[in-house]
């Protein structure tokens, strides 16, 4: 969710607003996020004050903005997002729940003077008078970001201010827009720039393997291991580690990037030698990591390890005045990548463009917009057909036994589904899984049981080695 709003005015604004843009000539110059007061009214911590001024402040029980002693809060129990529709409150898949008046609030806005409830205390929220006023970065662009809008401006302020220190960084954002773009500028933009930036894309490794990946491995250290290996920690020394989709990482191996992360030293498998690694560590995550925590996935120690500096990355839905900037840059690579020196889209290309919602993101409108300059007679496939009642529905065959009838149904639907969910994660089966809310090998059960290994290239399922991840390389 966006934290800006744009206004010319500084001064004057009514406390219902959590965030507003200062401009100068109709040009944003700074983001001003109001101060908030939290006091905690009941509980153990009864009396404790803080005042913060930040796009998102967390309550919780270790490693929060606002931390309490009650054993009954979660490590990471609730969070509140300063948005432009105004204070969002936000459970963090905590064990006993955030109430307000009463009610449980799992995701929802608040009034200025609200008493949250969490475990056994209350928390009195009070946005003041004052604001902090952050600068914007002065460019629409920072190496190969992109990006006009006031969001996009603060995040490039923030990424080049990260930059100059050695800090862990996470970065969170949705699949598809751009977070190793982010990690990418960032390292572009630091004082290591001349050394590696090297990538591992911990949603692609097959679970046995992950460690190998990390920390490399010597000659017979498992079956298949033929030569000695360097890891990605060896690879990156003196540069920066990127780790995609940080999520993914079973838990076992948490606990050994921890102790890697704070040693800045690994071991390879089957090996003795300690190899020194000095790395820049960024992650990245489509996951609400706070809320995995909470849920027992992700390990609090490491959370806190990689959340020095926090980035939350924008979807392309908010913040549809980067369109036309977007559409002008995959329009040059276009020209580049194909010939021809005049692409041209469809007359109401971007009209449609501002009327969709961009569930694949910047990622998304890469394709659109190639597939439009290829097919501009073709239906944009980014724009849903409605459909006429009843369209779509599998003919019902009343010749066959119900349960087979009803066998047929279901796997035509199962097939559809599970097409139509791995087209839009780009062929992820481990985002896919997370979308549909089911395990990853469901979906390799299901492609085998509905013949969809045979349609695949080369007349193979995909496999957990084969897993091509949530690439974000480029936009």
């Amino acid at each position: 969710m966006s934290v800006l709003r744009s206004t010319e005015l500084v001064e004057g604004q009514d406390l219902e607003t959590p965030t507003w843009v200062t401009s100068f000539q109709g040009l944003p110059r700074t983001v001003n996020v109001r101060r908030c007061r939290l006091e905690v009214v009941a509980g153990a911590d009864k009396g404790k004050v803080i005042e913060l001024a930040l796009p998102t402040i967390q309550i919780g029980r270790l490693g929060a903005d606002l931390n309490l002693s009650d054993g009954k809060v979660s490590s990471l129990h609730c969070e509140l997002r300063m948005t432009p529709e105004g204070y969002r409150l936000r459970d963090l898949g905590s064990t006993n729940g955030t109430y307000v008046k009463g009610v449980r609030v799992v995701d929802g806005f608040i009034q200025p003077g609200s008493v949250i409830q969490i475990g056994k205390s209350a928390v009195s929220f009070d946005p003041m008078d004052d604001a902090v006023a952050m600068p914007l970065w002065n460019e629409a662009r920072l190496h190969n970001l992109i990006g006009g809008s006031a969001v996009m401006r603060h995040l490039f302020e923030l990424v080049n201010r990260f930059a100059q220190s050695d800090a862990t960084v996470l970065i969170q954002g949705e699949t598809g827009a751009g977070k190793e773009l982010v990690a990418d500028a960032i390292h572009q933009s630091s004082p290591r720039r001349n050394e590696p930036f090297v990538v591992l894309d911990c949603s692609a490794i097959p679970e046995q393997l992950f460690e190998a990946q990390l920390f490399g491995n010597e000659i017979g250290a498992f079956t298949g291991a033929v030569k000695s290996t360097a890891g990605v920690f060896e690879l990156a020394h003196g540069g920066t580690l990127f780790l995609d989709e940080i999520g993914e990482l079973p838990l076992d191996v948490q606990a050994k990037l921890l102790r890697a992360v704070e040693t800045r030293k690994v071991r390879r498998l089957g090996g003795t030698k300690m190899f020194a690694a000095d790395v820049r560590i960024v992650a990245a995550t489509n996951r609400d990591l706070a809320a995995e925590v909470n849920r027992g996935n992700f390990r609090s120690d490491l959370y806190y390890r990689l959340a020095v500096a926090k980035l939350q990355l924008p979807a392309l839905r908010e913040r549809r005045d980067d369109l036309p900037l977007l559409v002008e840059h995959f329009l040059r690579q276009l020209s580049v990548s194909s010939g021809n020196p005049d692409p041209r889209l469809p007359e109401d290309f971007i009209a449609r463009a501002n009327r969709h919602t961009w569930p694949g993101n910047v990622r998304e409108l890469r394709n659109a917009i190639e597939r439009a300059v290829l097919l501009p007679n073709h239906p944009s496939a980014f724009e849903t057909p409605l459909k006429k009642e009843g369209e779509g529905f599998a003919q019902i065959d009343i010749e066959i036994p119900f349960k087979v009838a009803k066998q047929k149904l279901v796997d035509e639907f199962d097939r559809r589904y599970l097409k139509e969910l791995l087209e839009a994660h780009d062929g992820n089966i481990s985002a896919a899984a997370r979308a549909a809310g089911i395990e990853r090998m469901s979906i390799y059960k299901m492609i085998r049981r509905l013949g969809l290994d045979k349609d695949a290239e080369g007349g193979r399922a995909p496999t957990a080695d084969e897993d091509e991840g949530d690439s974000d390389s480029e936009y």
